[in-house]
Formats: C-alpha cells, sequence, structure tokens
C-alpha cells in the first residue's frame, strides 16, 4: 500500500475529533483506544472502508471482524434477532468487557463477518470510542491496532511503531490497560455458549442468566 503521513493526536482537542470522524465518514481507517488495547476502525456499514481495515492491517481476507456499538440500542440496526438472553447480558456487561455473538441481519456487509451469518459486537467502556461511534451515526467495524500477528498495542506510540504510514490518524488517548480480552457469549444457540473466557468471569455470565450456559 502506498504510505502516508500518520499524525497522532489528542481526542481532546475538539478539532481533532471532529478531524476523526470526517475521516470516517470519507472511509478512511482510523486508530483509537478502548477500554481492552488500541484499535483501528471504519465506518461499519461502509464495505470499502472495511476492506482498508485488512489492508491497514495486512490480514488474511475471510476473517470476521466485530462491530463496537455506542450503546445497547445499536443492536438492534445489525442483529437480525435479539433474544431474550441477548438483551440480560447487554443491560449487565454493557459498556465493558462482554463481547456477544448475534445474528447478523442483511444490513451486516458479506466482508464482516465473512461470508457467514453472525457478528460479534460490543460496546467498549471507553467515552473516546463511544463519542466517536455515536457521532458517526454508524457502528465502528473494529479490530486491534498492529499488522497481523503482530503484539496488540496499549498505547498510542506502540501503534505508531507498527502502523506508520498506513493510516493518516491516531487518537491518542493515553495508555489502556493492555491485552485482556472480552468474555465471549454465543446467543445464537439455547442455551447460551461461552466461546471465550475472558475480563468477566463464567460464574458472573451464569448469574445473569440464571445458569443456563454452556462452555
Amino acid at each position: 500500500m502506498d504510505k502516508m503521513r500518520t499524525q497522532v493526536l489528542s481526542p481532546s482537542d475538539t478539532e481533532v475529533f471532529a478531524h476523526a470522524v470526517r475521516l470516517l465518514r470519507a472511509g478512511k481507517v482510523i486508530a483509537f483506544p478502548t477500554d481492552t488495547v488500541y484499535g483501528i476502525g471504519a465506518n461499519g456499514f461502509d464495505e470499502r472502508a472495511i476492506e482498508q481495515l485488512f489492508v491497514v492491517k495486512a490480514r488474511e481476507r475471510g476473517k470476521a471482524i466485530p462491530y463496537l456499538f455506542a450503546s445497547i440500542d445499536d443492536l438492534a440496526r445489525v442483529a437480525r434477532d435479539v433474544s431474550a438472553a441477548a438483551r440480560r447480558l447487554a443491560a449487565a456487561f454493557w459498556p465493558g468487557g462482554l463481547t456477544l455473538v448475534v445474528p447478523a441481519s442483511a444490513r451486516v456487509p458479506k466482508i464482516l463477518i465473512a461470508d457467514g451469518d453472525t457478528v460479534a459486537v460490543r460496546v467498549p467502556n471507553h467515552p473516546t470510542t463511544r463519542a466517536l461511534i455515536e457521532v458517526l451515526g454508524a457502528p465502528l467495524a473494529a479490530t486491534s491496532a498492529n499488522l497481523s500477528g503482530g503484539r496488540d498495542p496499549a498505547n498510542a506510540q506502540e501503534v505508531l511503531a507498527q502502523l506508520d504510514g498506513r493510516l493518516p490518524l491516531i487518537l491518542d488517548g493515553g495508555a489502556t490497560r493492555g491485552n485482556v480480552p472480552s468474555t465471549v457469549v454465543d446467543v445464537t444457540v439455547e442455551p447460551p455458549v461461552i466461546r471465550r473466557v475472558g475480563v468477566i468471569p463464567v460464574a458472573e455470565i451464569e448469574r445473569v442468566l440464571a445458569g443456563q450456559v454452556k462452555q
């Protein structure tokens, strides 16, 4: 890919934040902090923008990419069906370290879900990320801000070390807590299945679902 100038700027500056939103609306990929690691994201309803995520990361095609939401209200925009279990879990743990696997609606670009029929979704517990999504008016297709196979970055300088020249903007929100993964629960099946144990303990998931969960 052609190299470009990569700026590292603070999202607390209102002009910088507005610039970030303009880039996303123009189909560009930017990097930003989340409650786990730094991520890169693009407009989740723009197929060409999602394609650029694969280019920026040098990521193999055919790997699904999750959505980040601003709030639980976004769930109905991309899920074909929202089960009672999904609603209970989202209400209990969003924003936070819970990823739900839900049936994808026809609105979800096929490239995002690798031609499958489910999509992974989360509301991050980070105000910058949620503000970007809210102002953009669309979920972010987002993944970790590293080259494929590289170290997950915990700060903006670690993003720059891997992705300098590959994207126009890195929003520097300070250090994140590092690579603590979210807990992934598949709510497309009954009972729901825990696909990955992460920051939210299994016991907490079971408590919300009254024990109706598989591992």
